[in-house]
C-alpha cells in the first residue's frame, strides 16, 4: 500500500512540472530592438554600496536612447557609489533614513520614482548590465502591449564554476514551480512572477496605484508588486529579454546559496501551503528520478522525469551567457537548490545589505 501511494504521489507530481512545462511550447516573443519609438524615459538604479559593480550599467544607460535621466537612489553607501555615479553622468539622490516598516530596495525605488520626471521608468539593479538599447525596447514593449507593469528575464554570467552550477539548478526550481517567462497566456494572479533586475512602468499610473507603499515591507518586493497590481485588475507581465540584458551572478558558490537562497523560495508572498506543495513536488521530480535511475529501482515515471529535466537544461540555455561543463552537470546540484527553496520558505528573519528583515508580510524591522 504505501509502495502504491509512493508510486502515485510521483505520477501526480510529474503531471504537475509537465502541465506547467507545457507552457514553453507557446511562448511569446522576446523583448528585443526595432524601429524603438522615442519616449521619456526615467531610469531609476537602487544602489547601497555597489561601487564595484555599477560603472558598467552607467555607461551603458546615460545618454541612451530615449533616456532623459538616469537617477542613482543612494542608499547609505559607504564606499564612494555616490561619487562614481555623479562622474557618470547620473543625477543622485540621497535615499535618506530608511523609515519604519521599509525595506530597503523597495524604499529606494520609491524615492526615485518620485523624484522622476519622464513619463517611463525602467528600474536596473547596479548588476544588470543591458545593452543601451534595453530600456527603451522595454517601455516600447510595455507600451506596444498596454502593459501597466513590465519584469524581463535577462540571462546570467558569472566567473565562478561553483556560482554557475548551483545557479543553474536554483532556476530550474522556479521554472518547475511557475514555467517560463513569456508564456502564451497571462498566468493566474497567485502564479504572477516577476523580476525586480528590470522594471518598466508607466510613472504616473503606477505613483496612482500607491508605487512601492503596497509592498514597502517585502524582501521579495519584485514578486509582491506584480501579484498586487495584478489583483487589482493591472496588466502585469514578465517576458524574456536575454538578447539585451546580461546579470552579474554572485561570485562563489556560497554567495548563490546565501544570496539567491534568501528569495529562491518567496518568503512572505507565497502562502506556507504553497510552498511545502512546490517543495514536495520539487523533490519528486528532481533529485528522487535520477538518484532511484543511478542505485537502481527507476520506473516509466521516473525517466519521464529525468526526459523533462534534461529537457529543461536544453530550454533554459539562453538565460545563461556560458554552456560549460558546470551548466550541463547542474542537474548534479538539483538536491541543493531544493535545499534551498525550503530554507528559503522556512525562513522567518534574514539579513540582507547589512539590514534585518522579517520575512512575513509584516515586512522590515
Amino acid at each position: 500500500m504505501t509502495q502504491q501511494l509512493g508510486t502515485l504521489a510521483r505520477a501526480a507530481a510529474v503531471g504537475v512540472v509537465l502541465t506547467r512545462l507545457a507552457h514553453a511550447a507557446r511562448t511569446r516573443p522576446v523583448v528585443s530592438t526595432g524601429e524603438l519609438t522615442v519616449r521619456s524615459i526615467s531610469v531609476v538604479i537602487p544602489a547601497r554600496n555597489e561601487a564595484a559593480r555599477i560603472a558598467p550599467l552607467l555607461e551603458a544607460v546615460v545618454g541612451a536612447q530615449g533616456v532623459g535621466e538616469v537617477i542613482v537612489v543612494d542608499d547609505e553607501s559607504n564606499d564612494g557609489t555616490a561619487a562614481l555615479a555623479r562622474r557618470a553622468g547620473a543625477h543622485v539622490i540621497d535615499a535618506g533614513r530608511l523609515p519604519p516598516g521599509w525595506a530597503g530596495k523597495a524604499w529606494a525605488l520609491q524615492r526615485g520614482v518620485e523624484v522622476a520626471s519622464g513619463d517611463w521608468v525602467v528600474a536596473l539593479d547596479a548588476d544588470t548590465r543591458p545593452s543601451p538599447e534595453l530600456p527603451a525596447a522595454v517601455v516600447d514593449r510595455a507600451a506596444a502591449d498596454e502593459t501597466d507593469f513590465l519584469t524581463v528575464a535577462g540571462r546570467f554570467d558569472g566567473s565562478s564554476a561553483g556560482a554557475r552550477w548551483l545557479h543553474a539548478a536554483m532556476l530550474t526550481t522556479l521554472v518547475y514551480r511557475f514555467g517560463p517567462p513569456g508564456q502564451g497566456e497571462l498566468p493566474p494572479v497567485a502564479r504572477t512572477l516577476a523580476n525586480g533586475q528590470c522594471m518598466a512602468f508607466r510613472r504616473d499610473t503606477f505613483l496612482a496605484a500607491g508605487g512601492f507603499q503596497s509592498v514597502r515591507g517585502a524582501v521579495v518586493e519584485d514578486v509582491a508588486l506584480a501579484r498586487y497590481l495584478a489583483a487589482a485588475g493591472r496588466r502585469v507581465d514578465f517576458l524574456d529579454a536575454s538578447e539585451l540584458l546580461t546579470v552579474v551572478q554572485y561570485d562563489s558558490f556560497a554567495e548563490t546559496w546565501r544570496g539567491w537562497g534568501r528569495s529562491i523560495g518567496l518568503p512572505g508572498v507565497e502562502p506556507v501551503r504553497r510552498q511545502a506543495f512546490d517543495a514536495v513536488v520539487l523533490a519528486l521530480t528532481l533529485p528522487l528520478p535520477a538518484l532511484r535511475l543511478v542505485f537502481g529501482g527507476a520506473d516509466s515515471i521516473d525517466l519521464i522525469a529525468v526526459a523533462a529535466r534534461l529537457g529543461t537544461l536544453v530550454g533554459t540555455r539562453s538565460a545563461f551567457a556560458r554552456h560549460d561543463l558546470a551548466y550541463w552537470t547542474s542537474p548534479l546540484a538539483d538536491v541543493i537548490a531544493v535545499a534551498a527553496v525550503v530554507k528559503s520558505s522556512l525562513t522567518r528573519r534574514t539579513t540582507w545589505s547589512g539590514r534585518h528583515y522579517r520575512t512575513s508580510r509584516s515586512g522590515a524591522r
